[in-house]
């Protein structure tokens, strides 16, 4: 368990923690339920080290989760030009804590309002709540997108503009089912297929193009 992660769900553990009390003193075998809950919220919130590749040409997955889509499309945040996405999507099961797919200075950072449909949808990416990322290294910009689902209802970002991360490094969460899509330069070559599970910072999603 990580201290940063286990912060974010403070106030769920508070409230579950005096239902349970509650319902201990009025209805004992309703704080059974609650004990339950805070169990999961334990789970939901775990973080576990990753062994991450030091391949330099290696792109990892930004998230836990199975890869929902596999398409090419234009980014038009940052790069603003064709790209290849892949979006994964993560379950209330899923460890959310998102990390850096590659080696790299954050350039850019950029939340945006939006709704909360169904994560599982890709016609979700244009329309839900995101926070949008850049890691700029010599070999390529890889985007990075956090969505909000129909039950995940809060982005975190840890990390800030022209911070280094170094491939796998936690840069933020989001709370409870939701979307995290990876955009690659054309020539990247992607290495999974739609219906794969992959493992945020430790699984290689993609291969960038050689520098020469």
């Amino acid at each position: 368990m990580r201290w940063q992660t286990l912060y974010e769900g403070r106030w769920i553990f508070a409230i579950l923690a005096i239902l349970t009390i509650i319902s201990w003193l009025f209805l004992p075998w309703l704080s059974l339920l609650f004990i339950a809950l805070i169990i999961y919220t334990f789970a939901f919130f775990r973080d576990p080290e990753r062994v991450t590749p030091s391949e330099p040409d290696a792109v990892v997955a930004a998230a836990d989760g199975v890869v929902a889509d596999i398409m090419e499309l234009e980014e038009d945040e940052v790069v603003k030009q064709r790209m290849k996405r892949v979006g994964i999507f993560l379950s209330v099961f899923d460890v959310h804590t998102n990390r850096a797919p590659v080696e790299g200075r954050i350039s850019y950072k950029q939340h945006r309002e939006g709704l909360c449909l169904d994560a599982r949808s890709p016609d979700c990416s244009g329309k839900n709540e995101s926070m949008t990322w850049a890691f700029e290294n010599p070999r390529a910009t890889i985007v990075v997108k956090q969505l909000t689902g129909a039950i995940a209802r809060r982005i975190v970002g840890w990390s800030q503009v022209n911070d280094f991360l170094t491939k796998g490094e936690r840069f933020g969460m989001i709370r409870f089912g939701s979307r995290t899509e990876v955009y690659l330069p054309l020539e990247a070559t992607v290495l999974v297929k739609v219906g794969d599970r992959v493992a945020g910072g430790s699984t290689i999603i993609a291969r960038l193009p050689s520098n020469g």
